[in-house]
């Protein structure tokens, strides 16, 4: 997700009664969900968010796919629904803290230091919560119904920061409508499949370098008059940095796509579960907006750029693929372990189409690549109420160093991992987990299209604090 501006020829872009009462309440509880998923901070790579289990987060998501007694598995793994008893409600909540912070300087199209500060800090704390709901059909099927955000990214810099060219504003919210089935075929063997319906938003903004824009153009004028290429840029009125406009690019689509599971038992101890979760495209349909300075106006109008305009693109949040493995100690001790893959090569560049046909369609190169999850964790039952929780977990990141921008300036994360969970009753059980994320800095050196060149790097962390509430009716 590059700038929102494009090229120097002004183009812009960016950009049974209780399972009935159970489904009601989860539908009412989503409108919630949604207003409060509108600012969302990704902590996995990416823009992935993993979070959406307390207890799972614990063990660093360890085992998240057939552990059991997990009511998020009606997102993670369908088929390990057959674990459940009985009809659950559960409710969770992430806190998710992500720090991002430029170290560097850079240069304007005439070789001038950018002007501005470091931006401030790039993230913010932004509450996620996910809500689940599953109940027995008969004995060997079960279904679920699941309001959660798989997908989320939003990073804001200070107005005019020294890479505002490149990004101020970048958001982009998926909200998912999940209804599973799961049917266990006998003990050591179940299916499960899930169809979903996800809302995707996007809304990315940068400023504009007008002064450059308009000072290449008078260059350009000069040596076409027959002036000196050395000696026309001494001719020019405005310069870069200048004078500054905005530029934001906003939309949403729904879409649908959907996700298989089978969990396998080979013994009564040992459990495996296996998940593919597919690739969901959606066509962002929206609005571009423009701000353009006063001064400037007068040489913008007659080129017929940078108006206001209906604006859509491309997009698609990734295929993503698990395997777990869970072990029922004889003692206190259970553990396991997850290894997740996700698709991001797909997202390989970002294209807008604006309805002004003097605003031509813009391509920017992203080449994310695949990335690979890995993490370890288990539980320690201390008594049937208590059971301690810990994991650890390595996270690749999607972005390489050629394209990577101030939009996400991702890099590789390390996690660290605590959980206790507390059950006063069989049918009632609350979870605590925290992470601490280590992660990689972000290295940046981007130019703009209208030649602002930003180099430097983001030191980034993250924390993640976790609740949950499962009840079994």
């Amino acid at each position: 997700m590059g700038t929102i501006m494009s090229t120097t020829t002004m183009s812009t872009a960016p950009l049974q009664r209780g399972s009935r009462r159970g489904a009601l309440v989860l539908t009412v509880l989503a409108l919630a969900v949604a207003s409060v998923l509108a600012s969302t901070d990704a902590a996995a790579s990416g823009f992935q968010i993993k979070e959406n289990s307390a207890k799972a987060l614990g063990r660093a998501f360890a085992g998240v796919d057939t552990a059991g007694d997990d009511a998020s598995v009606v997102v993670n793994n369908p088929a390990a629904m057959s674990d459940l008893n009985g009809m659950v409600f559960q409710a969770d909540v992430t806190a998710i803290d992500v720090n991002t912070q430029f170290h560097g300087s850079g240069t304007d199209a005439f070789g001038f230091p950018l002007s501005g500060g470091d931006g401030g800090n790039g993230g913010d704390v932004t509450p996620v919560p996910a809500l689940y709901f599953s109940a027995p059909i008969n004995d060997a099927w079960r279904i679920g119904l699941a309001v959660n955000a798989p997908f989320g990214l939003k990073t804001e810099y200070d107005d005019g920061w020294m890479g505002r060219y490149q990004a101020l504003k970048s958001k982009v919210t998926s909200l998912d409508l999940t209804g599973s089935i799961s049917w266990q075929i006998n003990p050591q063997v179940a299916l499960g499949a899930s169809i979903i319906a996800q809302q995707t938003k996007v809304d990315l903004s940068n400023a504009v370098d007008f002064g450059a824009i308009v000072a290449s153009a008078q260059i350009e004028q000069c040596i076409a008059l027959g002036g000196n290429p050395a000696t026309c840029p001494a001719s020019v009125s405005v310069f870069p940095q200048s004078a500054d406009g905005k530029a934001e690019v906003r939309g949403d689509d729904w879409s649908y796509g959907w996700q298989i599971g089978a969990e396998f038992k080979p013994t009564t101890q040992d459990r495996i579960g296996l998940s593919y979760r597919a690739k969901i495209d959606h066509t962002i349909s929206g609005n571009a907006y423009f701000q353009v300075p006063i001064a400037i106006q007068p040489i913008i109008a007659p080129t017929g750029a940078f108006q206001n305009t209906a604006a859509s693109g491309d997009f698609a949040t990734p295929a993503v693929a698990n395997l777990s493995y869970w072990h029922i100690g004889s003692g206190p001790v259970s553990w396991g372990a997850s290894l997740g893959w996700t698709g991001w090569s797909s997202f390989k560049q970002l294209a807008i189409n604006f309805a002004n046909p003097y605003q031509p369609p813009s391509v920017e190169a992203e080449d994310w690549r695949n990335t690979f999850f890995g993490s370890l964790g288990m539980d320690y039952k201390i008594s049937d109420q208590w059971t301690w929780r810990a994991g650890v977990a390595y996270d690749q990141t999607p972005t390489r160093d050629e394209t990577r921008t101030p939009r996400i300036p991702d890099g590789a994360r390390k996690w660290l991992a605590l959980g206790v969970g507390y059950a006063p009753s069989p049918a009632v059980e609350f979870n605590l987990g925290y992470a601490h994320l280590f992660v990689n800095n972000g290295d940046v050196n981007d130019t703009s299209v209208t030649g602002d060149h930003l180099v430097g790097s983001f030191d980034n962390s993250g924390n993640l604090l976790s609740v949950s509430g499962t009840f079994h009716f």
